[in-house]
């Protein structure tokens, strides 16, 4: 049975795409950010828009990585992104935003493939936590950082 797993797999379409308890949705938001703000650091020091959806990236891709099971390099090459340096030829938002939700996609079709919920107590290589800590936490991550890119939304107008 995989009851946690289903829940896990609801919350994460709940809050990218459906209708979360803390208002609208990951990409709902995330779509409807002014490419020509995107890169505007208050302050000039603080993190953009874009530097928070491509760091949103980074951790979806090490979740994605963690339940592909893919080598220790492979790993730190993901997490060695994180906070990177934005090349505005590589790193477009909608190029962004695009991975975001692919990266997300492949995620919850391995979600939805598992039987059971044995999986989650597993611990993700590198860490020394498990999968369920793991998942949980980058539901969180998303909605932590969405509200960052709906506050820099609103204040860059």
């Amino acid at each position: 049975m995989n009851k946690e797993t289903q829940y896990i797999i609801k919350s994460f379409e709940s809050i990218l795409s459906g209708q979360p308890w803390f208002g609208r949705a990951v990409y709902e938001i995330l779509g409807e950010a002014d490419e020509s703000k995107v890169h505007t650091k208050p302050n000039g020091t603080e993190h953009s828009m874009i530097d928070l959806l491509w760091h949103m990236n980074t951790w979806a891709e090490f979740a994605l990585g963690s339940l592909e099971n893919r080598s220790a390099e492979d790993m730190k090459a993901i997490e060695a992104n994180d906070w990177r340096e934005i090349d505005t030829k590589k790193h477009g938002w909608k190029k962004g935003l695009e991975q975001l939700k692919a990266i997300h996609n492949k995620i919850l079709e391995l979600l939805k493939q598992k039987t059971d919920d044995d999986f989650l107590g597993d611990i993700v290589p590198l860490r020394k936590y498990n999968f369920r800590f793991l998942l949980n936490g980058l539901i969180q991550h998303n909605i932590y950082h969405l509200g960052q890119v709906a506050y820099l939304k609103k204040m860059l107008g």
